[in-house]
């Protein structure tokens, strides 16, 4: 799904804290966005999944506004990801639950999810009782288990164990790959960005500093980018 943004701004209490001119987000493709803590990130990923309005400005996708049934087929996960009071694979399950999937068609989809992410051993054990890797884990499964068209997340890896990312960083590169799964992703890591993003964008005090290739953005000569780069 392709995402333009024109003229966006978000303001709370008189401050402006998000203010976009034009960013466009190309279907198909993992683009990553990257910044400083408060810089608009996470402003910008709700505006977009149409859980938070903007002050101003259009958002467009695939060149229609974003109503009910544009945004269904999109999928948000946040940093601290809400799974309910149920089993892990009750969880993962339910997105095909409220979808009319009945239990018999559902389970090969959930328990490949289960295979894929590792966590089959969990599989009936209370989300609520899951270490970080596991929590995210189970919360992409279930992000994943309707088979989206576009995949928000904001930073689904952060404090969590190697193995627990490198599974997630798989499981995305190949739904993009095999799928065509449009993925913008929330990073505070450029090594991750490099890995496994076809684009970029870097964003600070609200303001989009870069937009471009993952090539372009390492060879950038602005000081609060070089910054960025160095200290992460």
């Amino acid at each position: 799904m392709q995402i333009a943004i024109e003229k966006l701004t978000k303001t709370y209490h008189g401050k402006t804290v998000l203010s976009l001119d034009s960013l466009r987000l190309e279907s198909g493709k993992i683009h990553g966005i990257l910044g400083p803590n408060g810089s608009g990130k996470t402003t910008l990923m709700k505006s977009v999944a149409g859980l938070l309005a903007p002050t101003s400005g259009v958002i467009t996708y695939n060149g229609l506004p974003g109503d009910e049934a544009v945004l269904k087929k999109l999928t948000y996960a946040s940093h601290t990801p809400y799974l309910f009071a149920m089993s892990v694979y009750d969880n993962i399950a339910y997105p095909l639950k409220i979808r009319k999937y009945g239990k018999a068609a559902a389970a090969p989809i959930v328990e490949g999810l289960l295979r894929e992410f590792k966590i089959e051993e969990i599989a009936k054990q209370n989300a609520k009782k899951l270490s970080g890797g596991e929590s995210q884990k189970t919360a992409l499964a279930r992000a994943l288990s309707f088979s989206p068209d576009t995949l928000l997340l904001d930073e689904p890896t952060a404090n969590i164990d190697p193995q627990s990312l490198k599974i997630i960083e798989a499981a995305l590169i190949k739904r993009n790959r095999e799928a065509g799964l449009t993925v913008i992703i929330i990073t505070h890591n450029p090594s991750q960005a490099y890995r496994i993003c076809d684009s970029l964008s870097f964003m600070d005090s609200g303001r989009l500093l870069f937009n471009g290739s993952v090539k372009a953005f390492k060879a950038s000569k602005n000081p609060v980018i070089r910054d960025f780069i160095t200290l992460n």
